[in-house]
């Protein structure tokens, strides 16, 4: 079953937790999830490829406000000077969605742990015409030094520009798909070449999540 499903949907509520935070029922639920893509899509639009890891949405119903995080590994590029690409972003936001907007930019300390950022700097790559096979090495090679416990990456397309379709995977170290409480990172890109688009995938394996042990009531004896 986890080979079959989303990484990160397999462990909702274990150790991982939802992008978006919000509630509701009926049509505004359709309503609201076009907005989410929306937001989403005006953000990684408004940056340069590889500038934003993440974005969590958090709508507050009772304030009609949305707050907005954005993990990037380049918070200065996001941020701008003094503010000035962030205030552009809300402004937009506020335009897109007609109520108040709340910006974080939060930095991401470790990129070469990152499955998306990971992604991305392969399907730039093999954009730039280099090969894949040299980008998932380089890849690998920079998450193992950054301290991942496994990682592996799959390629699927006309790779290389050859008629015909295929899949190359490479991997080191552990990828324990089924373990719920694994911490695995994933992530899907595609990178668009002259030939076809190709898919990228991206499994990151940070270690285990294991559960706080509960602490041990003292149980005072009186005399």
């Amino acid at each position: 079953m986890g080979r079959k499903v989303h990484p990160i949907g397999f462990r909702l509520g274990i150790v991982k937790e939802h992008y978006a935070r919000w509630y509701a029922e009926g049509k505004e639920y359709q309503t609201l999830l076009a907005e989410d893509l929306k937001l989403r899509e005006l953000i990684f639009a408004s940056h340069e490829r590889g500038s934003v890891a993440s974005v969590d949405i958090e709508r507050l119903p009772a304030a009609k406000q949305i707050s907005i995080k954005i993990s990037t590994p380049k918070p200065g590029i996001v941020i701008g000077r003094k503010g000035s690409s962030v205030n552009q972003l809300r402004k937009k936001i506020e335009n897109l969605t007609k109520k108040k907007i709340h910006v974080d930019v939060v930095e991401v300390e470790n990129p070469d742990m990152s499955a998306f950022l990971i992604g991305q700097s392969i399907a730039q790559q093999i954009e730039n015409r280099v090969s894949h096979k040299r980008a998932m090495k380089q890849a690998i090679r920079r998450a193992n030094r950054a301290g991942a416990k496994g990682i592996m990456i799959t390629c699927s397309g006309r790779l290389g520009g050859a008629d015909m379709a295929r899949r190359e995977s490479q991997r080191e170290g552990r990828i324990p798909r089924h373990t719920l409480r694994a911490d695995i990172d994933y992530a899907n890109v595609e990178a668009l070449t002259t030939f076809s688009k190709i898919g990228i995938k991206v499994w990151v394996y940070k270690g285990d999540i294991l559960p706080k042990p509960k602490e041990e009531a003292n149980v005072g004896f009186s005399n």
